[in-house]
Parts: C-alpha cells; structure tokens; sequence
C-alpha cells in the first residue's frame, strides 16, 4: 500500500496497516457471500409504551361488550356493581345512580326517536313493574328509565329486546343514539327522508363489533331539512341535506354530481367544549351515507386519544391533522363515495338550490300538516320530559285510534304523533287532554329543556328539571313573548342540555350566599345561543353564580322585559343580545330592576 495513503479512522480512531487489510478482507468476504450493509438490520428496541386511560385498560381486561354474563350475576344477588362493572354495565345501557339512587337507569337505543304504540306500551308497563312509573324523553330522541334495582336487570333487558328495542352501546365509549328530524318521511319541507338513511346505519353498526370500542362517546346526525331542526351541527358527524342543481359545462364538479340531494358533511361538534361541527368541504350521495359515516367514525377508532379522556374526541384529532389529512385517512377507506365541494367558492355555492320553509314557534308543539295531504302530525308537549307511564299509554292509544300507530321523540324532549286525518285532529288532542296532556305552548314553554339534575345524576349540581318548571311559572305570570326562545338548563359541563346553544343557557353551579355555612344551587347565566344553518351561535356568559329560586327567576324575568323594551322589529333574542356587547347588556338589566338584582 504508497505511503501516500489517506490514514483510516474508525469510531474517531487512526487504525493501522494491518487493521485496515483486516477490515479489506472482511468486507470482501461479506461481499461475495452477497450481503451488504443494507442487509444487517440493527435489532429491534421494545415498542414504546402508549400511556392509557384507566378505563381503557378495564376494557382490555374484559370487553364490556361480554360483560352479560356479569350483569346476571349481580343481578341474581340483588348485589351492586363493583367500580369496573359500573363502566362496563353502560355497553348494555345500565347506568349506575348511587350516590344518589341504589339501583341503575337504562337508557335505550332508538335510532331516529321512532316507536311503536305497542312498544310504547311495553315501556310504560316495564316502569311500572320494576322502575319508578315514568319514562324520561333525552334530547337525543330516546326514552331512559328510572330506578333499576339489581335483581331486576334481567328482566328488564329481556323485556325491552322482546319488544324490538334495545340498550346495547347507549353509554360510554360508544356511538350515542343517532339522532334525525323526528317528522322525517311525512314533513313537507324535507329535502330527505333520512329514517331509512338512519336505520341502515343501526344495522351496520350492530353487526361490526369494532364500533363498540371507541376512545370516547360519539354522535351522529341527519338532517332531512325538514321544519324541525335536529342540532345535527353539534354532534361528531352532521350530515345536511342540500340540493344540486346540474353542474354547467367546464365546472369542476360537471360528470362527478348531478342535480339532486346530496349530504354536507360537518364534522368535530362537541358543544361541551364550544365547538360546533364544521364544514369540511365535502359532500356525498345519501346512498352512500352509512359507508361514509362509518369509515369516517373508524379513522376516530384507530387514531383517537386513548391516554386522555378530555381530549378523546374527534375534534381534538381534527385539530391535530386538520380536515384535509382526516378525510385523505377517510378516503382509504372508501372507493369514491367523498366528493369535493368547496363551500368558499361562489361557484360551487351557486349550485346549491335555496330551501325555503316557513318559521314557526316550536314546530315540535301543536299541530302541522303532513306531506301527504289531509293529514297533520301533533305535537304533545311533555314538561321538562318527564312521562308518567299513564300518559305515555294514553298517547299509544292516540296513535292507535287516530293515527298509524308509531310515534316520533324529538331532542327537544316532547313527542309527536303523525298521520292524524286533519278532521279528527281535536277530537285526539281531546283524548290526549283527558289524560293531562297538552299540545299547545307558550312561546316561552315549549322550549324548554333540561338535562336530569342532581334529583337522578352525581354529576349534577342542581335540580335542572324543577327549577327549569319554576322558571316557566314565574316567567308566564310575569310576560307574554310573541317571539320563541329556547331554554337549556344543565346540571354540569358535560353539557347534556347543551347550555351554549340556548337562547338563554343555564349551567348549574353552587352559589355561596352571605349568612349560610352551605353554598345553595345556582346557575351561569349564558345568552344568544343558537344552532342550525343560521342560527349558529355560542351563548356568551352574562352572569355567574345567580342563586335558584327568586333571585334567577327575577333576573331571567328582567333580561327578557330589556329585551322586549328594546328591541327592533321583529327582532329575535339571539339577534338581540347578539349585537349587543355583554357588558351593556348587564347594565340594562340592572338598570331596569334598579340595581335590585346586582
């Protein structure tokens, strides 16, 4: 080897002659044996753990979904659930209550808020055997009942199956009840009837086990367009009817849509952590809709946080991706189904044919006419959504005598009974008013909701139904509204009433009160919520920690008399706390009751 040789360093050390025709020969070896360096693989280091959630390692312990056989046997001993069992019990619909109550609440499935007059009946019997005599109405079109003693879970799952209901996957890490307008197939003004669109999906989600493992709830929702909205903009996935026009020559979107119904696609509503679904410039036929659904949940499945449970929700995987790489991660899923709609671009809105329908104070109460002519739908209204199981038969036997046998639960917490001959209208609502119900509403009544309260739930922090019944009364004596406005009243952030989308919103908290050793039920005070397609609001705070009772019954009462004072013509409240800053909305109240209520 010259002299003149470049010294090898190795690991930052000069080898010499002899090491270096060592290396030669080894390499050569290697060489015509016809490995390379490419070939020599270093070994594999241990995988990285991924932090997990308590509750996902009790699934992996023992999948909820199998935990049946544990349901028994607890039920056997009238014995209560261990802190395992009391989260796996909710895939089978089973929501233990204590410290509050010693014994569950079941809540069912019922995709799209449809029963049957049977199946209605059925329930009101199952109360009254083994519950506490009434059924409760959600604000996702669905019925829980309330209290459920251990030994009688059996019985209780048995008889709801058998009566084509069921409870499987409406808690926990699973997809809640999916939710539609609840006059789908007979309202004039939809777009779609998205009730077939909505079962479907049941069935599909029923027979793939996969979706009975989530990182954390998930909603889905259709809107048909019809004249009751459905929030579909505050759930995971909101899928909006729009109609198309036929594209002209040269437009981006001629050959891939044609003139007719599609679904807009909202995607990461999570009201509880103010945000509303968003659109995500994506559109698809409606008999595409399940497929698309579904693989849009399974990316959530396979890449949700599973090591935080306050960030394990689609929002916050959209925020870390952003739309475009989630709906590419969709796209591997499907073959063609997602169809690229640019909702910025004039020329792509152009196409999307204006849907008009009139606007009526809470369409969900009274009467309306149906689609198919001389018939009309009824709405009945049910205070806070409680349903004594006396009234829920009468209503059965309503909608046996006098319409077609099914009935339609809305999330606005009352029921409507279709296919009523326009001549025999008042002699049901007669039926219906023997049995102490109603169908009419004051503008300040039938929008009212309220999540369960402290009266059934730990999470609570007030009496959300009792006191929402109190603000009604105090309200009615005191003023007439000729505009609708909705109240959500909530016992805690998880936000079951959704608080932010009402025009007034109430969040329940504890209110420390000079003179008493104990803090008394209270609220927050929120105002000019709204949802829908242009109603889109969050509530903004305007009063912390008012005490239940006279002091928010007055002031609520003082908000609604600035707003009637005030007010441009036919202007609503959300547009007028809207334009309004909060601070001077604070000053108009005080200033009207005379710094009373400060």
């Amino acid at each position: 080897m010259s002299t003149n040789t470049i010294p090898k360093v190795v690991a930052g050390e000069t080898i010499n002659l002899s090491q270096e025709q060592w290396l030669d020969g080894f390499f050569s070896g290697l060489k015509n044996k016809g490995v390379s360096f490419g070939d020599i693989q270093p070994e594999a280091g241990p995988t990285p753990k991924v932090k997990k959630t308590l509750e996902e390692k009790m699934k992996e312990e023992l999948d909820p979904i199998d935990a049946y056989s544990e349901i028994l046997k607890k039920g056997k001993n009238n014995t209560a659930p261990e802190k395992a069992d009391i989260f796996r019990f909710k895939w089978n619909g089973l929501f233990w209550l204590a410290p509050v109550h010693e014994g569950y609440m079941c809540r069912l499935r019922i995709p799209g808020g449809e029963v049957s007059a049977d199946q209605l009946r059925e329930l009101s019997s199952i109360t009254d055997d083994i519950a506490w005599g009434y059924l409760q109405i959600t604000t996702r079109n669905n019925f829980q009942l309330r209290v459920i003693q251990p030994k009688d879970t059996p019985e209780l799952l048995r008889r709801i199956q058998d009566c084509g209901l069921q409870s499987r996957g409406s808690g926990a890490d699973n997809l809640r009840n999916f939710t539609a307008n609840p006059t789908s197939g007979f309202d004039p003004y939809e777009l779609i009837d998205v009730m077939p669109l909505i079962k479907d999906l049941a069935h599909y989600i029923e027979n793939h086990r996969e979706f009975y493992d989530l990182p954390r709830k998930f909603n889905i929702s259709y809107d048909s367009g019809g004249l009751i909205g459905v929030a579909e903009d505050t759930n995971d996935i909101g899928l909006r009817a729009i109609k198309l026009k036929e594209p002209p020559a040269g437009h981006p979107l001629e050959g891939k849509v044609t003139s007719g119904v599609y679904f807009q696609i909202m995607l990461g509503g999570v009201t509880g952590h103010k945000e509303f679904a968003e659109n995500c410039h994506a559109i698809c036929r409606p008999e595409d809709a399940t497929e698309v659904a579904a693989s849009l949940t399974r990316v959530f499945i396979k890449n949700g946080n599973r090591g935080n449970r306050g960030k394990a929700r689609m929002i916050y995987l959209i925020k870390e991706w952003g739309y475009e790489k989630y709906l590419e991660e969709t796209a591997k899923l499907l073959d063609d189904e997602l169809i690229s709609f640019n909702f910025d671009d004039q020329s792509f809105t152009e196409l999307i044919e204006e849907h008009k329908k009139p606007s009526v104070a809470h369409p969900q109460i009274g009467v309306q006419p149906q689609k198919d002519k001389g018939k009309s739908w009824l709405g009945v209204y049910v205070p806070v959504g409680i349903l004594q199981s006396g009234e829920a038969r009468a209503i059965a036997e309503v909608a046996d005598e006098f319409g077609s046998g099914r009935v339609r639960l809305t999330i606005f917490q009352n029921l409507i009974i279709p296919d009523i001959p326009n001549d025999r209208i008042d002699a049901a609502q007669e039926k219906l008013a023997a049995a102490g119900l109603r169908c009419m509403a004051s503008a300040i009544r039938g929008g009212v909701s309220a999540c369960t309260g402290n009266r059934y739930c730990k999470f609570a922090s007030s009496d959300t139904k009792g006191h929402s019944l109190e603000i009604v009364e105090h309200l009615e004596s005191k003023l007439t509204l000729d505009q609708p406005i909705n109240i959500h009243v909530t016992g805690c952030p998880h936000s079951c009433a959704q608080h932010y989308i009402g025009d007034i919103g109430l969040l329940a908290c504890k209110v420390k009160k000079e003179g008493l050793e104990e803090p008394v039920e209270g609220y927050h005070v929120f105002v000019g919520g709204g949802f829908g397609l242009d109603n889109k609001r969050l509530g903004r705070q305007l009063f912390k920690s008012v005490a239940a009772g006279p002091e928010l019954n007055e002031k609520i009462e003082a908000l609604l008399r600035v707003y009637l004072a005030n007010r441009y013509p036919d202007e609503t409240f959300q547009d007028f706390t809207t334009r309004h800053e909060i601070e001077n909305l604070e000053a108009m109240v005080l200033q009207l009751s005379g710094g009373v209520l400060a």
